[in-house]
């Protein structure tokens, strides 16, 4: 007897000191970034995927990013749930000289949380790697400007290494706007693109069996106007944010704010993973039933 009620306080005291942990309430958080993906531009472009996975589930059309609204900048807030002021990349491109970013990652975060989590990552614009901490990523890819050709690339990775956390960036439309303009035909084609793409990765979470164990939030970094973006205009700064699948409401619309930082903590909280303290994010918990 009095070993069952040393047992007992033993696993009581665990429980309370935050040792042990409740399941995670997914195994699987896809996080899509559109870039440019003006949500006036994406509604008045050809996308029944995108489209279809927000009547499901949930969405905004009026989630806001950071400033400056760029591509490195808001990226890296939009995977560390933190502002600029906090990550410190303040650069657009590719420098090596810089080194990767200094803060957590949601990969680094789900390492140390659980180093057999997979973490996988596939962009398109080389800067990317500055976010590529050493040991954060069981896999990572640089892609090109083609959607399909990315999304073919994240199918592979998807059905090899079944990700726990992955993160899919499409180039395509960004360069669209900033070769043709903003809403120009060559962007709404661009976005198309994007969405077959989009569908392709469905597919194969689909095929690699794990569909009703995933949630996956789709974003952007940014806005545009005319041929270029960064400012804090409307235009700029708003950006789309829809989740869907294990766990979301369907068709629910979300009416509280949701800033890019949201992201991060919403993909830690659905793994079980817990959020910094310094976190600027919080999870979107009211897109949820759980």
């Amino acid at each position: 007897m009095r070993k069952l009620l040393n047992l007992f306080l033993a696993l009581v005291l665990l429980a309370v000191s935050g040792v042990l942990h409740a399941a995670p309430r997914v195994n699987h958080v896809f996080i899509i970034s559109i870039d440019g993906g003006k949500p006036a531009v994406l509604l008045e472009s050809k996308m029944p995927t995108l489209f279809s996975l927000a009547r499901k589930g949930a969405f905004t059309w009026d989630a806001q990013t950071i400033k400056p609204s760029i591509t490195l900048v808001s990226h890296t807030s939009m995977l560390t749930g933190v502002d600029p002021a906090k990550h410190h990349i303040l650069w657009n491109g590719y420098d090596p000289s810089k080194g990767v970013v200094q803060v957590p990652t949601v990969f680094s975060l789900a390492k140390k949380a659980d180093p057999k989590l997979q973490t996988s990552m596939i962009f398109g614009k080389e800067k990317f790697i500055h976010l590529t901490i050493p040991g954060s990523l069981d896999t990572f890819a640089l892609g090109s400007y083609q959607s399909l050709q990315e999304a073919d690339i994240a199918a592979a990775m998807i059905r090899t290494n079944k990700p726990n956390l992955c993160f899919i960036h499409f180039a395509a439309g960004d360069g669209a706007g900033h070769g043709h303009g903003w809403g120009s035909p060559e962007q709404i084609a661009a976005f198309a693109d994007v969405d077959k793409g989009l569908k392709t990765i469905m597919t194969a979470i689909r095929k690699a069996g794990f569909e009703k164990d995933s949630v996956v939030i789709i974003s952007a970094d940014h806005g545009g106007h005319d041929k270029t973006h960064g400012t804090d205009s409307p235009e700029d700064m708003t950006i789309p944010w829809v989740a869907y699948g294990k766990g979301v409401r369907a068709g629910f619309q979300i009416a509280t704010p949701v800033t890019t930082y949201d992201t991060a903590a919403t993909a830690l909280w659905l793994l079980d993973v817990p959020i910094p303290k310094d976190f600027d994010g919080k999870p979107v918990k009211n897109a949820f039933e759980f």
